[in-house]
């Protein structure tokens, strides 16, 4: 029996030419990660096992994120442990304040992601990089402290789900409603410790800031990693960002299609899942027949067409469009689309989180900071703030937001009674300008 493309990758990390699902490996790491609340954590226990030294001090990315600029005493305290320790372990990937960014949207952006790694960080959205043709997923602090200090994990070798794209999506219609259309179809755990490997015709019509948010919310289905086949858009994306930060794989006078070229050869082999590979599910999705999608309180399962959605005239006091899944570029354009020459709504807030500090600089270039703000929102640094329930934007009592985020559980913005309503950044700008949960062409 073949096999998937992630078992091809673990098995690459391992001394086993073939492996099988439920099958326990110890695996070698190519990059750990940790952001300002797990980090902290890792650190302890590596003083704990006393282990006196990262097994690799340029494998190791500490992002400091999510209470970031820090709120409170309790968060400072928490990037000072990390920057003390990057300090001693002579940590450079190490990004504060001024270099930071949102860790899932800033590691493909720094060129740190390669088809065919392995990695994990201590983070549940680290699935984002399967984007990339890469192995990705999240760990608990202790895991991550042991990767750090040996540079090995073990795993479990998961099976898979494949989810077969055809057609070409509509306008309007983003990566974000085609996987909030896959969980609202399996459920929060209709992929549980199971790969979700994405193949088809479809895939090609997917852009990479499409696919970097459907990886990231395959853990809302209970998936271990989401997975994408590598081609030339991955490719040429990944040349992108190397040639830009020079990672010191190419030379310094090496143009993108050399670097394209070049990649293979630094990854060792693009792995591509066997035909006779073994899945425990096959889904077949249409990218035509996709509408834009909203997931209702308190479960990202919880879907409404768009249409569906404005019948019921929902209410809201804030929007958020920004976090790991919707805060790059494409959804910075995709928000000042809709509010080009429009006023958000009275009585709403409008929050608006560029994920890293390139692409805000890249906003600011393209005058979309000063769309947002003629229309009456606010733009923030980069940083996870509310989407956690951490800063710049909690909900009080019974308040409802349309957030670009990827969680909408009981109190996770803000107060327990307070509801999220999970949207792409089309149908949060548009519902911004409603008043109400409103798709685009409702103003465009």
């Amino acid at each position: 029996m073949g096999m998937t493309m992630s078992q091809k990758i673990l098995a690459a990390h391992t001394d086993k030419k073939e492996l099988k699902a439920g099958e326990l490996i110890e695996a070698d790491i190519d990059l750990v990660l940790g952001n300002d609340i797990t980090s902290p954590v890792a650190i302890r226990e590596m003083g704990k096992i006393k282990a006196d030294k990262v097994y690799d001090k340029d494998k190791v990315v500490l992002v400091m994120d999510h209470f970031v600029p820090n709120k409170d005493i309790k968060s400072a305290e928490n990037v000072k442990t990390c920057r003390e320790f990057a300090c001693s372990q002579c940590i450079e990937k190490f990004y504060d304040v001024g270099r930071m960014g949102i860790e899932h949207a800033l590691i493909p952006e720094q060129g740190l992601c390669l088809p065919g790694d392995l990695i994990i960080g201590a983070d549940s959205h680290t699935v984002t990089y399967g984007a990339m043709g890469a192995f990705s997923t999240g760990v608990g602090s202790t895991d991550m402290a042991a990767a750090m200090a040996t540079g090995k994990l073990w795993f479990k070798v998961p099976g898979a789900i494949k989810i077969n794209l055809k057609g070409k999506p509509g306008k309007y219609v983003s990566g974000k409603d085609l996987i909030l259309d896959i969980i609202g179809r399996i459920g929060v755990d209709g992929a549980l410790y199971e790969s979700m490997e994405f193949a088809g015709e479809g895939v090609a019509e997917l852009s990479m800031d499409d696919r970097l948010a459907i990886c990231n919310m395959a853990i809302e289905a209970g998936g271990k990693n989401g997975i994408f086949p590598v081609d030339e858009k991955t490719l040429d994306y990944a040349a992108r960002h190397l040639s830009k930060k020079n990672r010191g794989l190419f030379g310094e006078n090496a143009d993108i299609e050399e670097i394209k070229k070049g990649i293979g050869s630094v990854v060792g082999k693009i792995y591509e899942a066997d035909e006779d590979a073994c899945y425990e599910e096959v889904l077949d999705i249409d990218l035509s027949k996709l509408r834009p999608t909203v997931s209702f309180p308190h479960l990202p399962s919880n879907t409404r067409t768009i249409d569906e959605a404005e019948a019921l005239k929902v209410k809201i006091d804030q929007v958020v469009i920004g976090s790991c899944t919707n805060g790059r570029i494409s959804d910075m354009r995709a928000a000042a689309e809709v509010l080009k020459g429009r006023k958000v709504a009275d009585n709403v807030r409008c929050i608006v989180i560029p994920a890293t500090q390139e692409i805000y600089l890249q906003s600011l270039r393209e005058g979309l900071l000063e769309i947002f703000i003629e229309a009456g929102a606010v733009v923030s640094t980069p940083t996870c703030g509310p989407c956690l329930g951490g800063h710049m934007g909690i909900l009080a009592d019974g308040e409802r937001c349309v957030s670009t985020t990827n969680r909408n559980f009981v109190g996770r913005m803000g107060a327990k009674t307070s509801e999220v309503y999970l949207a792409s950044p089309y149908v949060a700008a548009t519902s911004a300008v409603s008043g109400f949960i409103a798709g685009p062409e409702s103003v465009m």
